[in-house]
């Protein structure tokens, strides 16, 4: 069976790498890294110099031209779905799309439809394209916003390696219920799962190293709009850090405001039926006047959504390949737009 390769990637040799071995020039500057490079070399056209296969540890001579080639790929395993999404940018090598609220990235165990991945099988299969679907980084369902696909290994490699450094620039926006003490600050609160609810992470001394910066963009009464830039990645970690410091994200029903537990509202109920649970005043013995006022007008934000609001706003980092820096905004879905606009309708007394 004849082996199909993407477009190759392709580096000259600058006369300052006159004599330096073929190995060095494929880890040090095309930045090929020991497993990708396994794999080349298992393959007829993986890696190639003047348009021959080689072995890697040749000498190269300036004006050479080297290149790498990856093979196909597909996801076999994920059903192609005609799923509409938003795209923001493509090129060979990378897809970067607006994920929209209620979607799951990727199938897992007892989900293995209507997922992000199907929809975008099924959109390059029309287009007779063959890539394994490979997520750099995930989003929660219930949060909508910028997402980068890589379409090979390589791609996936540079930008989870820019990750890890530290230079990529995620930027959230969130709306919260209360306003942060301070206007900016950073959030240092290492995260792991709740002993008592697996699902659920906590901040604990006994966690993971988590950092969250965060700046107040907006005021309003009893909520605030803040920006967020993420300095680690763990599960849930916006959610929980803004939780830890007094300001829930709105629409959360996972990580409520705590006045729904001294309220004695079930942590189950549904956010459609927050309204109705308001009107119940056994629910709210334990709360004083203040309190009360105060939770209506949580359960009301609350109910006002379906879901946490939170948004994948911006999103920048070098292209692996083209090596330019590339900054991607995903626009506010209509559901977001609409609490920012009653908060702010609010907020000037309307």
């Amino acid at each position: 069976m004849t082996t199909s390769y993407y477009s190759p990637i392709s580096y000259q040799v600058p006369p300052s790498e006159d004599g330096w071995l073929l190995k060095t020039i494929l880890q040090n500057r095309m930045d090929v890294s020991r497993k990708l490079l396994s794999r080349l070399k298992m393959t007829d056209q993986g890696i190639m110099l003047n348009g021959e296969r080689v072995y890697i540890s040749v000498k190269v001579a300036a004006g050479d031209t080297v290149e790498i080639r990856m093979e196909q790929e597909t996801s076999e395993d994920i059903l192609p779905q005609p799923i509409p999404f938003e795209i923001l940018y493509e090129d060979e090598h990378l897809l970067v799309v607006n994920k929209a609220a209620g979607i799951i990235v990727h199938p897992t165990h007892g989900h293995y439809t209507d997922t992000l991945a199907n929809g975008v099988v099924y959109y390059w299969a029309q287009k007779s394209e063959q890539f394994r679907f490979r997520p750099v980084h995930r989003l929660d369902q219930e949060t909508s916003g910028v997402l980068v696909i890589a379409k090979n290994p390589y791609s996936h490699q540079h930008i989870s390696e820019q990750m890890i450094a530290g230079t990529v620039d995620k930027r959230y926006n969130a709306w919260v219920h209360g306003v942060p003490a301070a206007p900016s600050g950073d959030i240092d609160g290492p995260i792991d799962r709740d002993p008592a609810e697996p699902h659920r992470r906590i901040v604990t001394p006994e966690g993971y190293p988590s950092l969250t910066r965060y700046e107040v963009k907006e005021m309003y009464p009893g909520a605030a709009k803040v920006e967020l830039k993420l300095e680690s990645g763990r599960t849930h970690q916006i959610r929980v850090h803004m939780g830890s410091i007094g300001c829930p994200l709105i629409g959360d029903g996972m990580y409520r405001h705590p006045l729904y537990a001294k309220a004695g509202v079930p942590a189950g109920v549904p956010q459609a039926q927050i309204a109705e649970e308001q009107a119940q005043p056994e629910r709210v013995v334990e709360l004083d006047g203040s309190e009360r006022a105060q939770l209506k007008r949580i359960m009301e934000l609350d109910a006002s959504i379906p879901r946490q609001a939170l948004h994948a706003v911006r999103l920048s980092f070098q292209h692996p390949v083209l090596r330019t820096e590339l900054v991607f905004e995903a626009p506010l879905p209509p559901d977001l737009a609409l609490l920012q606009e009653r908060l702010q309708r609010d907020a000037a007394g309307e």
